[in-house]
């Protein structure tokens, strides 16, 4: 295991090496080469039929989280669609980045026609990632840890997921107060870029205090935990900030373990399905939602153009929406199209 490590962190630095004579380190967030995802079909005409025989693998950071499972509903709507084969396949956790390589490695090898990944880190898949780019196979990071050296990205604006909660704040508290973040996995471009557009955002106001910032490394235990500590240590506390919904579900529990749930208000990320039933019990005060079915359809629009030949921008963007009991009925919707509906009005 020591030696496949050893072997994996070696390539890594290869590939980065060799991809600085390419192109430039992939910052998603601000990558000026990109197109949004309503923007596709008009930028670059309607989707090529994809030819039946096609095999697209899904590589996801585990199917413990409904957001991950969520996507892969996405890539199987998109490929029962068009008739084409789609593998989804994940890690047995969110710290299996050896096995999340395996899995790419291996679809690879059995001559799959594009990949859809979602890296746990920003350099646990750039060996996987290697080999099939010197097989002229297309790879697509898809959310929301961020490959430096991926050509094609599809997924939201990660630093506006905290900006969206700390305007949140701002709106509904004008004295201030003091806030927390529950980080996710450090090392991983989503989690800091979260983290760092509500600290940015917030701090700038001049009336809060960020009187934390920890990570809890996705996990809903450790959010608890986390959130317990920074409770006991600052019982006036006003709010948290988390960033994902499970670990905002553990730091709810958390809340009301402490008898604070009418004054500290809780927001996460990504817009499960039990987030959204805990905003609707008026638990959770809210999340931001990235839609994980839609951009899962995007994403794999995005690979079958890039089968097809097409030159497409770097980075594809796709929604995001705040959401607390004021909205959460409307985008509880399934039907696709009325969620498109409401994501244009935004």
């Amino acid at each position: 295991m020591k030696k496949h490590l050893l072997s994996v962190l070696t390539a890594t630095l290869f590939c980065s090496t060799v991809y600085a004579a390419d192109l430039p380190p992939l910052q998603s967030d601000t990558e000026a080469d990109r197109t949004d995802w309503t923007q596709l079909t008009e930028k670059y005409g309607p989707l090529p039929a994809p030819d039946k025989k096609l095999k697209i693998g899904g590589v996801s950071k585990t199917l413990t989280n409904e957001y991950w499972r969520s996507l892969g509903e996405g890539y199987k709507a998109a490929g029962a669609k068009y008739g084409i084969t789609v593998e989804y396949q994940a890690a047995a956790n969110e710290d299996d980045q050896l096995g999340q390589l395996s899995i790419a490695e291996t679809l690879i090898s059995q001559g799959f026609n594009g990949l859809l990944v979602s890296p746990q880190t920003d350099a646990n898949l750039q060996p996987a990632y290697e080999e099939a780019k010197s097989k002229n196979i297309p790879v697509v990071n898809v959310n929301d840890a961020v490959m430096p050296n991926a050509a094609h990205y599809v997924g939201n604006v990660q630093k506006d997921n905290g900006v969206r909660v700390a305007n949140w704040f701002i709106q509904h508290y004008p004295k201030g107060g003091k806030v927390a973040v529950i980080e996710g996995q450090p090392g991983v471009y989503a989690a800091a870029q979260r983290t760092k557009g509500f600290r940015e955002t917030i701090t700038k106001n001049g009336k809060f205090t960020l009187v934390a910032s920890v990570p809890a490394n996705w996990s809903r235990e450790n959010a608890y935990n986390a959130a317990s500590t920074i409770l006991q240590q600052h019982p006036d506390l006003i709010g948290f900030y988390a960033n994902n919904d499970g670990m905002a579900l553990g730091v709810v529990e958390a809340v009301r373990s402490q008898g604070k749930s009418a004054q500290t208000a809780v927001f996460g990320t990504d817009g499960i399905s039990d987030a959204y039933a805990s905003i609707k019990r008026g638990e959770l005060t809210g999340t931001v939602d990235s839609f994980p079915v839609l951009t899962g359809e995007v994403a794999m629009d995005v690979m079958l153009r890039l089968v097809a030949g097409q030159k497409l921008s770097r980075v594809v963007s796709t929604p995001q929406a705040l959401i607390t009991k004021d909205n959460a009925d409307a985008f509880s919707t399934k039907d696709n199209n009325k969620l498109r509906q409401l994501l244009a009005q935004q």
